[in-house]
């Protein structure tokens, strides 16, 4: 009996040893550690069942049975992160689709979106809004190699103000009624109240719309919405529950309160001013300017595709679209990368590089916010966005020093998500 006891635990252990564990061996011509590294040389990463286990200078030998992955004249940079992505929709001014389509089948948007995003070399993204439970069942599908993929972290629905940004709106009362998820609030109790829903319902993140929107059917202004009780409420429940709050919010005074509230950062930020900014950095709220977005919209005025309400907010808000990282930049409030994917097409996301770029930020400011910098705003900042042993192996592949033009990142040829390469 003893002798059979030995043997199974000797196996047991043969099982789960780091001999027996799959391994990749990636070799490239060069490679970023971090955006505030010195870039690498020839260098081998070595990856064992999606975890990085080393990262050597030249290439070594490949041990046998290791899988090898040769990129020769290729660059590895850290796998990117997209702060806001909206995977479950498509770009369109269909807002009565909502009532001719299931929620099924923005899971099978989201499968296609998903692949777009991976592919194009993120390997992270924050879902900042969905529908109940279609970007929760998309984050498995990936976590679980079922469906090619970043990782996610999913928000689930926004909470709104009754009438607001988030809510259901544009159609007869009752038919808002049928298609409310339930996640509108009215007073700091109630909305402690859905916070404490979203958490039981799986949110990673807790998603408000602290001021008006674009491309909502309400035509009403673009300031505060909650009052500031009542995201406070929302702010300090959720992190009662170990939980982070990300603000749409585009009106200056609206972006101020919920800086003031708490929130961990600002989405869009149209109209930051000084005040709102210094209330950003009194509070250490991040902003993620969201800059394609504001293209995608403004490239379809005209085309009837948004309703006459929605065009006319386009309108006011283009003006001040190229300015926000300027102006955030002049008042020292810290930037992160996201692009609000499914305002404009999945898969082009990294075009957002660029236009940091042009709103004043340097080719490793702007790899910083894609890599390091949104990792500290999730909290993963020990996990994602290095290159580095213990580190998830989130790598990609580009034809050139990103450091030196962050816009190469375009041209990501070869993913790998937490050790998962992305055909």
């Amino acid at each position: 009996m003893r002798k059979l006891i030995a043997g199974l635990t000797a196996s047991l252990l043969a099982a789960i040893s780091p001999l027996a564990a799959e391994t990749t061996i990636i070799h490239a011509d060069g490679l970023v550690v971090d955006a505030a590294s010195k870039p690498m040389g020839k260098a081998t990463v070595t990856v064992k069942d999606g975890v990085i286990v080393s990262v050597e200078e030249g290439w070594t030998g490949v041990p046998d049975g290791a899988n090898m992955v040769h990129l020769q004249g290729r660059t590895l940079a850290p796998g990117l992160i997209d702060l806001h992505t909206h995977l479950t929709g498509d770009p369109g001014g269909d807002f009565w689709k909502a009532t001719t389509e299931p929620t099924e089948w923005d899971v099978v948007i989201g499968a296609k979106n998903a692949r777009l995003t991976a592919k194009a070399g993120f390997t992270t993204v924050r879902e900042a809004g969905s529908a109940q439970h279609t970007a929760f069942s998309l984050r498995r599908a990936t976590a679980e190699g079922l469906v090619a993929g970043p990782r996610i972290v999913a928000a689930g629905p926004s909470l709104a103000i009754v009438g607001g940004h988030g809510d259901t709106n544009g159609f007869l009362p009752e038919v808002n009624a049928l298609l409310d998820d339930g996640y509108n609030c009215t007073g700091a109790v109630e909305c402690a109240e859905k916070v404490r829903l979203a958490s039981q319902n799986g949110a990673d993140i807790i998603k408000i719309t602290a001021t008006g929107g674009v491309l909502s059917q309400q035509g009403r202004g673009l300031e505060a919405h909650f009052t500031d009780a009542e995201m406070k409420s929302i702010v300090d429940t959720a992190r009662s529950l170990g939980l982070k709050v990300m603000a749409h919010a585009h009106g200056a005074r609206g972006i101020e309160a919920a800086a003031r509230a708490g929130v961990t950062s600002i989405e869009h930020g149209t109209y930051i001013d000084e005040a709102a900014a210094k209330a950003m950095r009194d509070n250490g709220t991040v902003l993620v300017p969201t800059l394609m977005a504001f293209q995608g919209i403004r490239g379809n005025l005209g085309k009837g595709v948004y309703t006459p309400v929605v065009e006319d907010k386009v309108r006011a808000v283009a003006a001040y679209a190229e300015s926000i990282v300027e102006r955030a930049r002049k008042w020292g409030v810290t930037i992160a990368f996201g692009t609000d994917a499914g305002v404009f097409e999945h898969g082009d996301n990294a075009k957002e590089l660029g236009l940091m770029r042009a709103g004043g930020m340097s080719d490793r400011e702007v790899l910083a916010s894609a890599t390091t910098g949104a990792a500290r705003v999730l909290g993963m900042e020990n996990q994602i966005g290095r290159i580095a042993p213990g580190y998830s192996a989130d790598i990609i592949a580009v034809p050139g020093n990103p450091l030196e033009d962050v816009t190469l990142v375009e041209q990501t040829d070869w993913v790998m998500v937490r050790g998962r390469i992305i055909e």
